[in-house]
Order: C-alpha cells, then structure tokens, then sequence
C-alpha cells in the first residue's frame, strides 16, 4: 500500500471517528444542561461514528479490502458528500464560527475521503473487481517488464494531484528542443487502436439500430457518456464549493463592522484560503481527466474518418469533394470534441447563476429582480444572435470547403498550372471563395461581438439595478450586504461572460457531427439498393457453384458513377457480360472512353452496380492509370504492408525493370520519393505501382494501361518478364492496353465499345479489320516485321541497363533529406516580431484602439465599484446623507454607460482587427506561394502547406482573436484589481516585492511551463502535417492508417498547462488568506497603519476573491496566445519562401513568337546542386514551323529539355532563345503564357467545360467546338452534356485518354507558334493517335511542334527527331533518312518496337 492510500485507509477516518466522538460529547453535554436534543442527531451522529469504526475494521483486514472498494460504496460516497454540502448550508446560517468550522471539517472529511476512494479504486486494478471476480493476474500489468506502462498509473497520489510526473518533460523542455521521445507516454486506453476499437463497436452498433439515420452524437454517447457524466458529479462539487467564498466573506465583512476581538475572525480568513486551495485542487483534476476524455474522442473521430475514406467507393464518394473530407479532419473532428465542454456547461452554467441568484435574494431580497430582469430579457437577444451565428457558421463551413478543396487542386496540378501561365487565374478564383467565406466570418464575428456586449454589460448593469431599487425600496446599504453581492456577481461574471461561448459552441458541435454522421452513414457495402430490374444487383464474395474455377465472373451488369442519393443515373457499363477463367490473361481494348477503366472499377466496387451481378476473388491488386505512389522509401512502396521477403522482392525488382534504376539512387531501396512520385519519371511511377501489384501475390490482377509510359523496349520486358512472367504465371490478369504486344500474346481478347462488349474471343479468331485499328505495324517498313522474337535476357538486361534513373524532375536520388526537406520547427520562446507582424496585420490603429478601449472599459468598471464604496461609507458614518439617493445612483448610472460605450469599441474593434488579420495573412501567404518556384512544391510535401492554409488559418481566423480578447481582458482585469488593493491596503504593496521576487527568481514557474509548452505546440503542429499529407495521399489512393502522433503531445501539452495552473491558483489562494489576515489584524487596532473604512476593506476582499481564477486564467490565456501565436509563425515562415523571377527587361508583342524558331546552347540542368545533371551540355536547333519528335528511354531527360524551355528550373550554363530572343531576359509568366503545352499528366480542375478549354474566355462558342471535334472528342462532349458540363474534381467526369484529347483542344486554342506535347497520346488507342496525328500535322502547318514520344508511329512522319540518352544529345536527323541506316540508334528503336 503507498504512502497515500495509507493516510486515505488510516489517518482519515481515524480524524472522521475523532470529530464523531467530539460531537457525541457536545450532544451529551447539551442534553446534560436541560436542552432538547433530537433523536435525529444522536442517528446521525452514532451512525457518521459507526461508519468510521467500520472502515478502519476492514482496511486493518488484509482480505476485505474489496468491501471498502465496493463499487455500490464507493458510488454512496458520492451522494453523501453532496447532501453533506447542503446540511452545511444550513448550518451556516447560524453566526457560531465554531460550529460553522467543525461542521465544514466534517463535510470536507467526507469529500475528501469519497474522491480519494473512488480514485484509488479506478486507479489500482486489483479493485476494480469484487473479490468473487477477482482476476489471478492484475490488468494493466505487464509480466515481463513487471510494472505499470505508464507514469499515471503507476504514479503516487500526491504526483497525480500536483502533475509532477510531468516534472522530466519539463526539465527537458528548458534544455533542448522537445521531440516526440521526451513526451510522456500515453495511457494504454488513449492509443489510438484503443480508442478507434471503442467508437468503432458503438458506430456499428448505430448503424445496424438506425441505419442512413445514424448519428455520431449518439454513437459517441454510448461510446464516452458513463466516464462523462462521473466527471459531471465532480463539477458539480466543485461549482458548490465556489459558493463558500462569497458566505465566508459575507462573514467575515459582519465580523470587521461588529469590531469583535475573539478568535473568529482569523479563523474565517483562513477558511477563506483553505476553499481556495481545495477548489484549485478540484479545478484541475477536473479539466485533465475532461481534456483526456477529449483527446480521446479526437483521435475516435479521426480514425473512424479515416477508416471511412479507405472503405466507401469512389461512386459514394463523389457526394463528397476532397475539400470538405479534408474539413471533416481538420475542423469538424475539433468542433464536435468540444462539445464536452459545451454539454456540461450547459447545465452547470444555469446552476451556477440560479445559486447565485438565490444567495442575492438573501442578500437583497427581491431587489435582485430588477438585475434578473435584465438577465432574462437579454436571453431571447442571445437566442436569435445564437441563430444567426449559426446560418452564418454553415455557411462559412460550406466556403472553407470549397476553398481547401481548391487549394488541394492547386497544389496539385501546380506544375501543370505553372506552365499555362494559369497560376494567378486559380489564385483569383481561390480568392474570391476566401472573401466569401470571410464575409460569413464577419457577420459571425460581428454577432459574436454583440453577445459579448450584451453579457459583458450585464454584471455592471446587474449592480446599478439591483442597488438602486434597493435603495430606492428604503434600505440602506451597508459593506458587508453590498461586497457580498459584488462577490457574487464576481461569480456571476463568469458564467454569463461563458454562456454565449458555450451556445456557439454546442451549435458548432451539433453542425459538426451532423456533417460527420451524413459522411459517416454514406453506403459502403457492396449491396445497393433501390433497383430497376427485379434481380437485385450484388457484387459476390463467396463462390456460387455456378463459377466454379473463374477468376472474374460480370452477369448482366449495368454500373454508374452517379452515387445512391442521384435520381439520373448515367449509365456508363450497360449489360455487359464476361467470365474469365481463373490464371487466363485477358486484354481489355477500345477506344478512348469506350469503358476500359470503367470495367475494372466495376470489379473492384468502386462503381455503383444498378443490375445484374459481379463476382471477384477477394485477393485484388489493381494499377491505376495514374499511378499512385506514397510518400516514404523505394522499399515501402513496394512492400506497402507486407512483411519483406528478400528473394520475392529481388524478382519483382527484375521483372518491372526496376533492378537498374535502384541500384543507381543513392541508398538504393532506401532512397525518399517525395510526394506523389514527384521525383519519378513517369515510366518509373508505372513501373513501382506494378512492383506492389507483383510483389502482393494476389489472385486476380487488374493493370490499366500500364505500358503506355514507359518506352517500347521496357514495354516489352515488362510484359515478358513481369505480366507474362513466372510471378503471374498462374494469376488472372486483365490488362487495358493499347500495346500491340499485349494483345497479341492475351489468352482472351475483350474489345470494349462505349459502355458494352462489342466483341469477346482469343488472339487467333480476332477480326483482322480491327487489327489494323489498335496495330502501328503498318506504318512500319514492313520489312521490320520478321524480327518478332521473344524477349531474350541480353536485350532485358541492355534495357534494364539503359533504363537509367534520370527523372522529369530528379535523375538520381540524394535520400530523404534532400528531396523532402523536414519540416521545420522553430525554438525558443515567440519572438518580439511575430507579435508585431501581426499587430502589423491587425493595423496599429485598430491595436491602439483595442488597448485603449479595454483599460478604459477596466477602468470605468473599478469606478464604478469605488463609488460603490463611497457610498456605503457616507452613508454610515454618519446618520444623515451627504447626498440625496438619487445623486448616487446618477453617479452610478454614468459609470455604467461609459462601461457599456467602452465595451461595445472593445468588442466591435477586435472584430474588426481579428477578420482584417485573418484576410491579409490569407492573401499575402497565397501570393507567395503563387510566386514560388516549383522546386519547391517538389521539395514540400502538400499536406504541409494544406496544414498552413486549412488548420493554422482557422486558428488565426477563430481561436487566436478569441484567446487575445481573454488575454486582454484577464490582463486589464488583474490590472485594475492590483491597483484597487494596493489603492485600499498598503500592505498589499509590501507583498508585491516578495512576489516580484519569487517571479523573477523562481523563472521556471512561468519559463519553465511556456518553453515546453510552446515547443509542445510546435510539434503538435508539425506532427499534423503528416496526418494531412498521408490523408490527402489517402483521398488519391489508399493507405494503412498511420500512427496519430499529435494525440501524444496534446496530452503532454494538458498536463504542463494543468501543472501551473494548480501552482497559481495556490499562489492566488495565498494571496486571499494575507489580505483577509491583515484586515481582522488591522480591524483591532495593533497596527500603526489603518486600513480604512468597512466599505474599503470590504472591496479590497471582494476583489480578492477573483484573483485565483484570474491569476489562472491570465496565465493559461498568455501561454495559449503564444501557443496560437505559433501559427502566425509558421504561415511567416511560408512568406519567407524563395520567389520565381517575375522581371524581365523585355516587352514581348501579342504574336511573339511568330517563327517558333528555337535554340539550345551548352544547356546543363540540375534538379538540386548535390544531383548529377539531368541536361549536360546540350545543344540543338529547331527550325521554325517544324515538327521535332523527341525520343529516348525512359529518364534520358524528354522532359527536363521542357522543363528548361519553360523555365520551371532555371538552367545551371548555356542559353536558350526563341525567335532570336533569350527567354532569361523576358518574365516568367509572359513566357509561358506565349506557350502551348499539353502535359505529361492531363489536368482538368472542378469547374465547367468551357472553363476548362478557355479560362480567360478568348474563344467563342463555334471556335471551341472545332477544336473539339480536330482532337475526335467532339461526339463525347455533345452525349456528356456540351460545353456547360460539369466536370468533376481531377476530371473524374472523363476517361485518362479522354482528359489528354481534351487537354490538346485547350493548347489548340491557345494559337501559338509554339506547341508542346509530353506523350500526349500515351493513353489513347492507336487508331485515336493516327488520327491525331493527321490533326497536328495538318492544323500545326507553320507551327513548331516537340513532341516527346515513346510509340515510334507517333514521330515517323516528322520532319525531325532528336535522340536523347543521360541528357545529352546522341541522335539528330530525319526519320525517314535515319531509319534507312541500319547503324543508327532510331532504327535500333523501330526494330524493338516491331517486334
């Protein structure tokens, strides 16, 4: 047993028996001198002593411990305490200090045993049974390492109630930066498996109960709500013991004007401090197990989000944009979370002001009706301000939405963006999103402002009313009735300053978990409802006999992407039918938008089944036709999840053609690839999403369009060696393809032809006249076609060593720590100059104004209770009146609308400055980021800079103007109090030294708490920004839930907070019991100093009283304001951020270039100064109005020559020009906007077709449809819909092949001399290509176009091609000319090609 149980089992109730016999005593004595005692106190006595003979019984028996621990018990405990507190209540009535103070240490016994008992059973597990349940071994205890896990629960008692097993952290946090190891553990039942295991059983529950009616609330009631309402009986004690304060004052006051000199008094003044310290006591160990509760449910809802977006199908999905999923994460799990402070304070708030209200009453009588009439007319105004705060609140949420998913878009296709010039466009379109969600802000903040009005008036208001009709009714008011009421609305401030906060906040929350249940109820099960033909639809797990020994079985199946909530439903499979046999290749072909992916998606689920039935394996791997590739190492995207097997990976490795590139990265395997493969060509992404699908070993293997980004001899090994491979031998696969190899050596042929199965059957019976369509051997010398052979190892092993890294963007990989750089974290305390920045943001007018108009409002309210006092003084010193009553209450009456004017400037002035902040800090960080290379984009993970504009923004908007106003408030307050009591008691001034003193000599007290909880901050921060990065990357793919890192660090973060807290409540509670002291002192005349009039004394300890929670309460507001002020750090540190260069000296015509005439001289690229080069010195000229195809294996460096010619890096040496002209010398954005370009990656962004095609709105309606129906995607638009089509988030609306045609109308459009296509036909049928060919060809004439290429049909008809091999030029010439020379490396490539 430890040393605190033992004075809780032994010394209590031995004091509890003691206090009991001493009450015995005085009964008797009482009955003994002839007075009448009742048979009702000799029970209650006898019965208060047999308890505690009993309980010192049991303990002193080792084995019946478990019948003190009891749970019945432990629980009767509880209500005994609270009807104690109410028999005391009674008692106090009755002016015998002695019998006040035994009977308050009997109630404080009974308290302090029943929590104490209650905590040692929750606390020790052997407890937690009854002894017939009695476990052999301990929960929570771990054999092995033969302790608890963590310092909570093996700690002591005293540790836990003064938070210093915090103290190591903190020792920590002055030393060095904190990082995640010197954070203390979390609790075994706040992991979050833990917490996700609990919410997870509860939602199922809700689901199966009220299915699409489900909620959150209710689920997270059954999940949370006992552990919940225990705290509420804690509040409760802690609510009525605040009350002690005012009677004890109210004592005291009666005690100084009696002028009594026995003993009372001191003992008053010291009860007055002892409530203190057993109320800070209370006070924090309700807001730590509160805010643990909190962080549970935070991480329950984010893992239950998150679990969510892994499981619902992107048909479902659709009803969702990735804005708003990201929304859910960031501020709707926050708001619902807080509604644990709102849902308690909605009951305690009224309490508190109804036991104010009552003790007013006993004060004044019904004088205190006219401040509750006040009171009560202001709630209906709150009501309908609560109503409109929370239209506004919905519709800002809607904005903020929309505005993180455009900035999700943004950051993005940033690249793509950056080379149409568009940049500015998105931002304008971004801006004007913020300026509406901003103006729902405003009217928020402007409502917010008039409910702090309203109910910061209302003490002020509440005394001149209640004071006036008092002395209007005849009384006279006297120090004690008028310091005791001022006490009291001291009391009152607090829950009426709360009460709009809470209002908000429990309709936030309610908002908040509404949105959550509509996405948390959305289908995810694979039956649908709701069907048109009378089978119902069912995608199948289990094997029905009928598909014995099929891999895939599809029957009647008619599949949408509209979701279940859409009435029109747009068919995109109809009827199709397939089997396939289990270990068969199938290749699936078409045109474009024919329903390729559609068909795979279908098998997957993604797609909502109408009719008809689907039957898969459940073992799936799937390659998108983007590849999806995670941020993190070589190695953990291929693995992904599964354990390593050396043998398995080293032949995945071989078969994608891999091997070569990963030995070339430095650290191999281990090498960083940055955020969606940004440093991956794009034949390497293909390549390292095929090597998971591989390595994975699943049944049925489903690839879309894997060939088409790499080139024609990597095609081919990786189609021998991997598809048709050993490793898949025996697998189903079903490949889209347009890759003549493929299709020919496919068990079974599937020719797709929109939204049906035009034709099914093997390679031999495949009609010839649709050959033709999808095979480019025609245009090859025909001659070329006797080469076919199989694969051999020579020609696998000389691609492999060809295939060198080399990258669109980085050619050889430098680790982690140079492609991603890690983020950074700031140290040491907030500087001087982030406050000034954002007194800068707010305006040093507005900042002024706000100071002002709070120490004004300060002021006039001290005022107001020092003339207060006057009057209480003039009127009792002597019998007549100074002054007339009505002279009183005109003084009053002034003082009370200066407070209210000063108020209302206060309240609309941080309103003001808070949205002018929140507006420029939003703008000016877009700009920068709308300025920055995209290096850097490459280099930092978009979830970081999401983080900044979605999380730190909403702290800057809301929490941090909101905690600034308390700062301001608390500090003014505190202000004015230390003036008033060094105004009253001189004393008060010798105890300002000491606690200067102890200030500045004991600095850990404050720097010890603020340097850890500001690194805390910090690293809460920077531990969200993989959350967002991994979740974003989530919304794109799919990925394993990974560790919620920050949960630990807010839990850290509590306990430091909570740690000085209960230090300075202590102090405050010091500070009550001197000045108290000091008055019975100076009330007897021992001191030369005299402290002035009853009505002085009485509102030097009136103001006292508040001087715990405030002292409290400034701190923790200062600590949270640096806290929140690390946001405005971390958005400065992006307006910081390297910049492109926007000058140049020249001004370029509206038809530059007219010739298109381009030159490269000695051009060497680097991605990053450790990386070799990724263009070495390379040199070309490109004749105006010619066709250059631009050919190479996959990382020759195609894509860097672009990257150059678009300055999206800048070039080490050498010059490029156009026309003559040296792109350096002309501006940034005036050169791409000269440019067309259709890139590697198609973009189309959530908007209208038209807007797509012509954001700037050049063209007409006529010219747009010819560019259309040039790029043969003409027919498709018209069935979509036309020009006013919606097109869905990333172009979801359209097939891959379809966004590059569509992507070509757009550069088409743009009319300039110069166009570039980067594998623009990668993903189209070969007869699409052919044709486009004609198009480019025929209405380029006069154009130059560089195509980068990896189909040799796509360049044999230009007038020249340049080779490219480790970024320097190795071919140059004509492709006809250069493929009659059989020495040449153009016809090396032709042979590969045909084979």
């Amino acid at each position: 047993m430890t040393f605190p149980e033992k004075i809780v089992l032994d010394f209590i109730p031995a004091v509890g028996a003691c206090l009991s016999i001493v009450d015995i005593f005085f009964l008797w004595k009482k009955e003994h001198s002839s007075h009448i005692v009742g048979y009702h106190k000799w029970f209650y006595s006898c019965s208060e002593l047999m308890v505690w003979i009993n309980i010192i019984f049991f303990t002193k028996r080792g084995g019946s411990h478990h019948i003190v621990f009891n749970r019945v018990l432990c629980f009767w405990w509880i209500p005994k305490a609270i009807l104690a507190v109410l028999y005391l209540m009674t008692k106090i009535s009755s002016f015998k200090v002695s019998i006040c103070i035994t009977e308050s240490l009997v109630v404080l016994l009974n308290i302090s045993f029943g929590i104490a008992i209650n905590v040692i059973r929750i606390k020790r597990p052997s407890y937690k049974n009854s002894f017939l349940e009695d476990p052999l071994l301990s929960n929570g205890v771990d054999l092995e390492e033969g302790g608890y896990q963590d310092l909570e629960s093996g700690g002591n008692f005293w540790d836990l109630m003064t938070f210093n097993f915090i103290t190591p952290v903190m020792n920590h946090g002055v030393v060095k930066q904190l990082d995640s190891d010197d954070l203390l553990p979390l609790p075994t039942d706040m992991g979050p498996s833990s917490c996700h295991g609990v919410i997870l059983s509860c939602w199922q529950a809700q689901l199966s109960n009220n299915g699409s009616n489900s909620s959150l609330f209710r689920a997270l009631c059954s999940a949370y709500g006992w552990p919940y309402l225990r705290l509420g009986l804690l509040k409760v004690i802690n609510d009525c013991i605040g009350f002690a304060g005012p009677l004890l004052l109210n004592k005291l006051i009666q005690f100084l004007q009696q002028g009594s000199v026995n003993w009372d008094g001191y003992l008053l003044a010291l009860s007055l401090g002892l409530t203190s310290i057993i109320k800070s006591f209370l006070d924090t160990q309700y807001t730590f197990h509160l805010s643990k509760l909190k962080l549970k449910l935070r991480s329950s809802i984010m893992t239950l989000i998150y679990e969510k977006c892994l499981r619902v199908n992107l048909a479902e999905r659709s009803k969702f944009t990735n804005g708003e999923i990201q929304t859910f994460m960031s501020v709707d799990a926050d708001r619902t979370v807080n509604l644990c402070n709102s849902f308690h304070d909605m009951w305690s708030l009224p309490l508190q002001i109804g036991v104010a209200l009552y003790l007013l009453y006993t004060q004044v009588k019904f004088a205190f009706v006219s401040g509750l009439a006040i009171t009560i007319l202001l709630i209906p105004v709150n009501k309908w301000i609560a109503q409109l705060i929370a239209s506004a609140t919905e519709q800002m949420m809607k904005e903020k939405d929309e505005r993180i998913r455009k900035t999700g878009e943004l950051l993005t296709y940033i690249r793509t963006l950056k080379m149409y010039g568009w940049e500015l466009l998105f931002s304008s379109w971004l801006m004007d999103t913020r300026s509406l969600e901003v103006k729902h802000l405003a009217t928020r903040k402007y409502l917010d402002a008039w409910c702090v009005f309203f109910w910061a008036t209302t003490p002020t208001l509440f005394s001149l009313f209640t004071f006036g009709l008092y002395a209007l009714m005849g009384h006279q008011l006297d120090a004690a009735m008028v310091f005791t009421c001022l006490a009291l609305f001291n009391t009152l401030i607090s829950p009426l300053n709360s009460f709009p906060w809470v209002i908000n906040g429990l309709i936030d929350a309610i908002i908040s978990s509404r949105r959550l249940s509509r996405f948390l109820t959305c289908p995810e099960d694979k039956f649908k409802v709701g069907n048109k033909s009378s089978c119902p639809p069912s995608f199948l797990s289990e094997q029905p006999d009928s598909v014995q020994g099929l891999g895939v079985f599809i029957q009647d199946a008619c599949c949408t992407w509209s979701s279940s909530e859409e009435q029109v439903l747009n068919m995109v499979l109809n009827r199709v039918n397939l089997s396939v046999s289990q270990g068969s290749f199938v290749a699936v072909i078409g045109e474009v938008g024919s329903g390729k992916s559609s068909l795979l998606y279908s098998i997957l689920g993604e797609m909502q089944l109408v009719r008809g039935s689907i039957y898969s394996n459940e073992s799936i791997a799937y390659v998108p036709q983007v590849p999806w590739i995670l941020s993190g190492t070589v190695r953990d995207n291929i693995l992904f999840g599964k354990s390593y097997d050396p043998e398995r990976y080293t032949d995945t490795l071989k078969a994608c053609a891999l091997d070569v590139d990963v030995s070339l990265m430095i650290g191999g395997d281990m090498a960083y690839i940055g955020e969606k493969g940004v440093n991956l060509s794009g034949g390497q992404r293909a390549r390292l999403a095929l090597a998971r699908a591989l390595y994975h070993d699943s049944a049925v293997v489903m690839l879309d369009d894997v060939l088409s980004a790499v080139d024609v001899q990597v095609a081919r090994c990786i189609l021998y060696n991997a598809i048709l491979g050993p490793l898949m031998q025996r697998k189903t696969r079903l490949l889209c393809t347009h890759n003549i190899q493929a299709i020919s050596s496919a068990d079974k042929i599937v020719v797709m032809d929109k939204g049906h199965i035009k034709w099914i059957g093997n390679s031999y019976d495949f009609p010839i006249n649709s050959c033709t369509q999808f095979s480019p051997l025609n245009e090859i010398d025909s001659a070329l076609q006797n080469h076919g052979q199989s694969c051999s190892p020579n020609l696998s092993s000389k691609s492999e060593e060809h295939s060198l890294l080399g990258t669109s963007i980085v050619r050889a990989l430098e680790g982690a720590e140079e492609i991603v750089e890690v983020e950074l974290r700031k140290e040491g305390k907030v500087e001087i100059g982030v406050y000034k920045n954002y007194a800068v943001f707010t305006g040093w007018f507005m900042t002024v104004i706000i100071c002002l108009s709070a120490i004004l409002m300060q002021a006039s309210r001290n005022g107001n209770d020092l003339w207060l006092s006057y009057w209480v003084d003039t009127t009792t010193e002597s019998s007549q009146t100074r002054y007339s009553v009505s002279f009183y209450l005109a003084i009053l009456c002034l003082f009370c609308i200066i407070n209210s004017f000063f108020t209302l400037v206060r309240a609309f002035s941080f309103a003001f400055g808070g949205l002018q902040t929140a507006t420029k800090v939003h703008n000016k960080l877009l700009n920068k980021l709308m300025n920055a290379p995209v290096q850097f984009f490459d280099q930092t993970p978009g979830g970081r800079i999401l983080n900044r504009l979605s999380s730190d923004l909403y702290t800057i908007d809301d929490s941090l103007p909101f905690i600034l106003n308390i700062l301001l408030a608390n500090f003014v307050g505190l202000l004015g109090i230390t003036i008033i009591l060094c105004y009253v008691q001189v004393f008060f001034l010798l105890l300002l030294l000491p606690f200067w003193y102890i200030y500045s000599r004991l600095q850990w007290l404050q720097f010890f708490y603020r340097s850890t909880s500001r690194e805390l901050r910090r690293l809460d921060s920077v531990s969200r920004s993989p959350i967002y990065s991994t979740f974003t990357e989530t919304l794109d793919g799919s990925s394993t839930i990974r560790a919620f890192k920050s949960e630990k660090t807010s839990y850290t973060e509590i306990v430091a907070s909570l740690w000085l807290s209960l230090r300075l409540q202590q102090l405050g509670a010091f500070i009550i019991s001197f000045i108290a002291v000091m008055a019975v002192v100076g009330s007897r005349g021992s001191l030369p100093i005299n402290f002035g009039t009853p009505g002085l004394v009485g509102l030097a300890l009136s103001y006292a009283a508040p001087i715990v929670s405030l002292l409290g309460s400034f701190l923790s507001s200062f600590t949270e304001t640096e806290k929140e002020m690390v946001s405005i750090e971390r958005t400065l540190q992006y307006m910081d951020i390297p910049q492109e260069e926007q000058t140049g000296g020249l001004y370029l015509n509206q038809d530059w270039p007219n010739q298109g005439f381009i030159e490269f001289q000695c051009v060497t690229l680097k991605y990053l100064p450790s990386l070799p080069a990724a263009l070495c010195n390379l040199s070309f000229r490109i004749a105006g109005g010619t066709q250059v195809g631009i050919i190479g294996r996959t990382g020759a460096g195609k894509s860097s020559v672009l990257n150059a010619l678009f300055r999206l890096t800048p070039i080490c040496t050498g010059s490029i020009s156009i026309d003559g002209v040296d792109i350096k010398n002309i501006s940034v954005r005036e050169l791409r906007t000269h440019l067309a370009i259709v890139p590697q990656s198609p973009f189309l962004f959530e908007g209208s077709l038209r807007d797509n095609l012509d954001p700037f709105k050049m063209n007409d309606d006529l010219k747009i449809w010819n560019a259309l129906e040039k790029c043969h995607v003409k027919e498709e638009v018209e069935a979509a819909g036309g020009l006013d089509l919606l097109v869905k988030e990333g172009g979801m609306s359209f097939s891959v092949g379809q966004r590059q045609l569509l992507c070509l109308a757009r550069a088409l459009l743009k009319s300039s001399k110069v166009l570039c296509l980067d594998e623009c036909t990668a993903n189209v049928d070969i007869q699409t290509a052919s044709l486009l060919q004609t198009t480019i060809s025929g209405e380029c004439k006069g154009m130059t176009v560089l195509t980068i290429a990896h189909r040799i049909s796509t360049v044999l008809n230009m007038d020249n091609i340049l080779i490219l091999d480790h970024g320097k030029l190795a071919e140059q010439g004509n492709p006809q000319v250069l493929l009659k020379d059989d020495t040449s490396i153009f016809s090396s490539f032709v042979r590969a090609s045909a084979m």
